[in-house]
C-alpha cells in the first residue's frame, strides 16, 4: 500500500515509544513495523486519522537513550505479529525509519513536555 501523505492544515504529533528491550527496535528497524499495548493502540490510531504527521521517538527502557525516530506509516490493524514475544500486544503498523542512532537523554534536556507536567523529554 501507498504511504499516506501529509494532509494540510493538521496537526504534526509525536510520541514517545518504550521498548522493554533493544531486540524489539532492531526488529522494528529490520521489517519496519511496530507493535505497542491496546491502550497506546487507541491513542496513537486517533493521532494517525487526525493528524497529518505521527512520528515516533524510540527509547529502551533503561538505557538512558534514544534509538532513533521514524513516522508512523499505517493505521494499526488486527493483524499480531510473531516477532514480539509478549501476548500483550495488540496489532501490527507500519513504520518509516528516518534515523537510527543512540541519542543520550542529556541532548534533549532542553525540551519540556507541556502535556506531562513540563517533565523533560526522556
Amino acid at each position: 500500500s501507498k504511504s499516506p501523505s501529509p494532509r494540510p492544515n493538521l496537526l504534526v504529533r509525536y510520541f514517545i515509544m518504550k521498548s522493554s528491550n533493544m531486540q524489539n527496535i532492531d526488529i522494528s528497524q529490520q521489517k519496519g513495523i511496530w507493535s505497542t499495548t491496546p491502550g497506546s493502540e487507541r491513542k496513537l490510531n486517533r493521532a494517525f486519522q487526525e493528524s497529518s504527521v505521527i512520528y515516533l521517538i524510540f527509547s529502551v527502557q533503561g538505557s538512558g537513550h534514544f534509538q532513533g525516530f521514524a513516522r508512523m506509516a499505517s493505521e494499526i490493524g488486527c493483524e499480531k505479529s510473531q516477532d514480539w514475544g509478549s501476548a500483550g500486544f495488540g496489532g501490527v503498523f507500519k513504520v518509516e525509519w528516518i534515523r537510527k542512532e543512540s541519542i543520550p537523554f542529556q541532548f534533549a534536556h532542553h525540551l519540556l513536555n507541556p502535556w506531562n507536567d513540563n517533565k523533560k523529554v526522556k
